[in-house]
């Protein structure tokens, strides 16, 4: 028996606690000879590994060359750094990450699989390689999002692949999707992520792959899904569902899959190409939003106060280009070499190539444009190719400031969300996280441009028109009739509850409603409505003014009373009588009104040290004006949406 840990406190925390268990066990002491002090995935590189002394390298190599036939243990869930500034990525696992871009992301179909090389998916990898054709066991206690989500469809595969029983329990915990659950109450390890354990066998005399599993009560507490599985001493124990996955190795698959697929899509990424087939699609082109990888920086609540961070950040760069010009030849690590302060810049590996090129920046001021940071919450951006990491389609759709004139986008959150499907309609450029971290909403165009903001183009397909025309009888119905039948559909109750298993794992579709025009004109109205929220009328609310403090409109920090019916926006007004409805329209895990509480706050950066406010000088009550205004504007959604006739 072997155990690995790479920590030094923890490494002899285990030493004593298995040594202790022996002895209560067996009724005598030994020391544990299989403890090595070492990082697991490792033993899959080629490089020497002489830590800690010899004693542990020769338990090292002894492991090594032992055939392993059962593995268990509780990987690190977490990926990636924070920031570029901090210089030190990830580790590289050579062996590991091109076993799980030949096996687990050669076979997957999604466009972002970033997450494939999370820590718990490497040892997964690493842990059947280990096997190395025996049969065996492996048990991890892990993240529990590769059952589900989208982006982890080729590891599933794999996994059935690789192991002939398969079986996994699902201990819920996900607070990013239901927000009403607080991790330390009900999640096992009190965290943010949920939590599962895989139990994989692999075993050459069965013939056939069999998918057993069971989800855990979600509304258990914390000690309850531990004394549950404490009760159970077994497999046995437990009362297993028979999974069978579809060709796309979804394994939960939704009841009304099929139903589903027969309607158009919304979007689908093989019809992006020039040539491509768009029959059954309604928008050819969508994209991502906008990924700064830089937000305290390219966004500002204020035109010259992004202008004014922006040329900072220039500076600094083109100082250290001329640092670098003066070297002789290039540093060997570009890490090593430049300023990784984040109050002098923040850093994106991007940038780095600029500056080991020698290139210079130079500021321009029209590269400022508004943007829809996210829900009711426009800011000022720097709009850069270089200074924005990556701009996806966006480019495309919003090229100039014109182009906001005419353009509209629809947004429907993405693959795999983590957070409850939401939609919104923007005329200005997005944020990528527009909902929020682990929401990834796509944005569907009704144009698209030349990135100098010519050649319009109309972004929904002629086979989706001809496609409403046959269904309706009607060639009265334009693009844009179509467009707003689409904004009005994904706001309806009836089509976010009976499809929401199918809004996890693909892009909306599009059923035809009975009524096409009921849609067409309450999508609509909720584009109108949501477009000019800051030109909209306010909710009348009571005002509380606080005796002998003097009225005023800055804000610090909004927060709703405990009762959620009144806004304290600061110690001398307080907004009372919030309605009902207000917490009804929700964009994700929040309400209209709590993004605007959320987003309209004075922060600073810890990093960085950059503040934001979001107070107007020229308008003092602009913030309390909006909170009326979104009040008023998820009043009359409410009312719209609740309107709409059945599906």
């Amino acid at each position: 028996m072997f155990a690995n840990e790479v920590m030094l406190m923890p490494y002899y925390i285990a030493a004593l606690n298995i040594e202790h268990a022996y002895y209560e066990l067996a009724g005598e002491y030994e020391p544990f000879e299989g403890l090595c002090f070492v990082d697991t995935l490792d033993l899959a590189e080629k490089r020497q590994l002489t830590l800690f002394g010899e004693e542990n390298t020769a338990r090292v190599t002894r492991q090594k060359n032992a055939p392993i036939t059962v593995i268990i243990g509780n990987p690190p869930y977490n990926v990636g750094q924070i920031s570029e500034n901090d210089n030190n990525k990830n580790r590289k696992y050579s062996v590991i990450d091109d076993r799980i871009k030949q096996t687990y992301g050669k076979d997957s179909k999604a466009t972002l699989n970033t997450k494939l090389y999370d820590p718990y998916v490497k040892f997964f990898r690493w842990a059947m390689d280990r096997l190395n054709g025996r049969d065996g066991i492996v048990c991890f206690v892990t993240n529990n999002s590769f059952v589900d989500q989208f982006a982890f469809d080729g590891m599933r595969k794999h996994l059935l692949k690789d192991f002939s029983r398969l079986y996994h329990l699902h201990l819920e915990g996900n607070v990013r999707q239901n927000p009403k659950l607080s991790g330390t109450a009900y999640n096992v390890f009190g965290i943010q992520v949920g939590v599962g354990i895989t139990i994989a066998v692999r075993l050459q005399q069965h013939k056939t792959p069999r998918l057993s599993f069971h989800r855990i009560d979600k509304s258990l507490r914390r000690e309850a899904k531990l004394s549950w599985l404490a009760d159970r001493t077994s497999l046995c124990g437990v009362k297993w569902k028979r999974l069978t996955p579809d060709d796309r190795h979804t394994w939960l698959v939704p009841k009304n899959a099929d139903e589903f697929a027969g309607f158009p899509a919304l979007g689908d990424k093989k019809t992006k190409g020039d040539a491509a087939d768009t029959s059954n699609v309604i928008f050819k082109l969508f994209s991502l939003g906008l990924a700064t990888n830089r937000d305290e920086w390219a966004y500002d609540f204020a035109r010259d106060g992004v202008a004014s961070k922006m040329k900072r950040l220039v500076t600094n760069y083109n100082y250290e280009v001329f640092r670098l010009t003066q070297e002789d030849s290039l540093p060997k690590n570009i890490d090593d070499f430049v300023n990784n302060e984040p109050q002098f810049i923040k850093w994106t590996d991007r940038l780095k190539e600029s500056l080991l090129a020698r290139k210079t920046i130079k500021f321009d001021p029209l590269k400022r444009r508004s943007a829809l940071y996210r829900p009711f919450t426009r800011e000022w951006l720097y709009f850069d190719s270089l200074l924005n990491q990556r701009r996806y389609q966006q480019h495309r759709f919003f090229p100039t400031a014109s182009a906001e004139k005419e353009n509209l986008s629809i947004c429907a959150t993405g693959v795999a969300a983590e957070r409850p499907f939401a939609t919104l309609i923007s005329n200005v450029i997005p944020d990528l996280n527009f909902f929020g971290p682990g929401t990834v909403p796509q944005w569907f165009p009704f144009y698209t441009y030349s990135e100098d903001g010519s050649e319009r183009r109309e972004n929904i397909t002629d086979q989706a028109l001809e496609q409403f025309h046959g269904k309706y009888k009607s060639k009265k119905i334009s693009k844009w009739d179509i467009f707003y039948y689409v904004y009005g559909l994904l706001h309806h109750p009836g089509y976010r509850e009976k499809f929401a298993d199918n809004l996890k794992r693909e892009l909306p579709r599009i059923p035809f409603a009975p009524d096409f025009k009921a849609f067409t004109s309450a999508g609509r109205e909720l584009a109108q409505l949501h477009l000019e929220y800051e030109q909209s009328e306010e909710y009348q609310f009571e005002w509380l003014e606080a005796p002998g403090v003097p009225l005023s409109y800055h804000v610090e920090k909004m927060k709703l009373t405990k009762d959620k019916t009144a806004v304290i926006v600061n110690p001398s007004l307080t907004l009372a009588g919030i309605p009902p409805e207000a917490f009804e329209y929700r964009l994700g895990n929040r309400s209209a009104l709590e993004w605007i509480i959320d987003q309209y706050q004075i922060t600073e950066d810890k990093r960085s040290g950059i503040r934001s406010d979001p107070n107007r000088a020229d308008d003092p009550e602009y913030i309390v004006r909006l909170v009326g205004q979104v009040v008023h504007v998820s009043v009359e959604t409410v009312r719209i949406v609740n309107s709409l006739p059945k599906i």
